[in-house]
């Protein structure tokens, strides 16, 4: 009967023989391991990002966009609402409006990039032409001065809103409500600052550094003649899909399918988090090669283990060891390796996700590590596999004699 004390403790003494060997044969273990949990963290921490943005920028939300916005497949639409024409006129906003229950808001929406400048300062950002409505869908909060107004969109008067980085940029520390800035060469007096909202990274669109004024302003002073889309609030989630059906039937009397689509933020959400799934799963496929190189050098140096040692083996056999003793000991060395590996990759993939979190969302998750330990195990266990059986099958004659 196997004495898996003796063999441990065997395996043990082996293994620290030669310590800087046993650490560089870890070292591709480690890596892999490292470089899945440092991905698989990121991934799961760039998701959670995107949902409280979502969740930041208003509840309940449908985007009437032209054209398709989200193909077939789930992905977005490369004949989406930044490739089709509007088709969408005024009184398409005012449709939607009449539908009612469930349907409380509605705001339209015109987006370009623009040129802000103050005195010889300027800023590239995004002007958004829309009405006061849109606020409130957004859950805006004015840090300064206050947002556009009923009365600022039917008098068609020249003020703006600034997001904060726009507000930072041009005038810093001062205050900026009450002073003229030129946006598209016409001048527009500052009434508000919104708060911070910390959206728009990893590609998507930066809300701190967009600028507001009324729809009706920017019709008449910068030629915008309809909207280009439209959003609309639900009264709550469960009438999500009625109000989508809605909207779809009022707008089908003078629009045809194709010119609109009425898609809803969880549509959305989800189709970003399957990009950013797919991402994640092929980068941590790519970090997880590093796993077989480690696997590899185990097997390497378990096979030059072999040979330094048939002299042992031959003796140990003669002794009246058998060829699963000798089997399961090279086994557990080569598992105690590849363990060893994964249990010092896990903790630096943690400590570097936990500074990482500082800069980047990185949130590791229990799955995850326990995968990585799982994977790292079984890799010294399959590459173990050959020299154990080698060492297993030498014949203790000719271990002996072996030089």
């Amino acid at each position: 009967m196997m004495n898996l004390r003796l063999i441990w403790s065997s395996a043990f003494v082996s293994l620290t023989r030669n310590k800087a060997r046993t650490f560089l044969t870890t070292l591709g273990v480690i890596i892999g391991v490292l470089a899945v949990i440092l991905l698989v963290s990121i991934g799961n921490g760039l998701k959670g990002l995107v949902t409280t943005q979502f969740a930041s920028l208003g509840s309940n939300l449908l985007y009437i966009a032209p054209g398709e916005l989200l193909n077939q497949s789930g992905g977005f639409s490369q004949s989406g609402p930044g490739q089709s024409k509007s088709k969408f006129n005024i009184a398409d906003g005012a449709t939607i409006a009449k539908i009612g229950d469930p349907i409380t808001l509605v705001a339209p929406l015109i987006q370009s990039g623009a040129e802000i400048r103050y005195g010889t300062k300027k800023n590239n950002g995004t002007l958004t032409i829309t009405t006061p409505e849109y606020a409130v869908m957004r859950n805006f909060t004015a840090a300064q001065g206050r947002f556009i107004s009923a009365s600022d969109n039917d008098g068609k008067r020249k003020v703006v809103v600034l997001g904060p980085k726009i507000k930072d940029k041009l005038f810093g520390s001062a205050d900026a409500i009450g002073k003229e800035v030129t946006v598209s060469n016409i001048r527009f007096t500052v009434i508000g600052v919104l708060e911070a909202k910390a959206a728009g990274g990893f590609g998507g669109p930066d809300i701190d550094s967009f600028a507001y004024i009324p729809f009706e302003t920017g019709r008449a002073t910068l030629d915008y003649i309809a909207p280009q889309f439209f959003l609309a609030q639900i009264s709550k989630d469960t009438e999500v899909a009625r109000g989508k059906a809605l909207i779809t039937r009022a707008l089908l009397r003078r629009l045809k399918a194709d010119d609109f689509s009425v898609t809803d933020q969880s549509e959305i959400l989800k189709t970003i988090n399957t990009i950013l799934s797919a991402v994640t799963g092929a980068l941590t496929g790519i970090a997880a090669i590093s796993l077989l190189v480690g696997g590899i050098g185990i097997m390497n140096i378990m096979l030059v283990s072999v040979a330094e040692r048939t002299k042992e083996i031959g003796l140990r056999k003669a002794l009246g060891a058998t060829p699963n003793v000798i089997m399961v000991q090279f086994l557990i060395e080569a598992a105690t390796l590849s363990s060893a590996g994964g249990i010092v990759g896990i903790l630096l993939g943690i400590g570097i996700s936990a500074i990482i979190n500082q800069f980047v969302p990185a949130t590791p998750s229990v799955g995850s590590v326990a995968l990585a330990f799982f994977v790292s195990w079984m890799t010294g266990v399959i590459f173990g596999v050959v020299p154990a059986r080698k060492a297993a099958q030498l014949s203790p004659i000719e271990a002996l004699r072996y030089e």
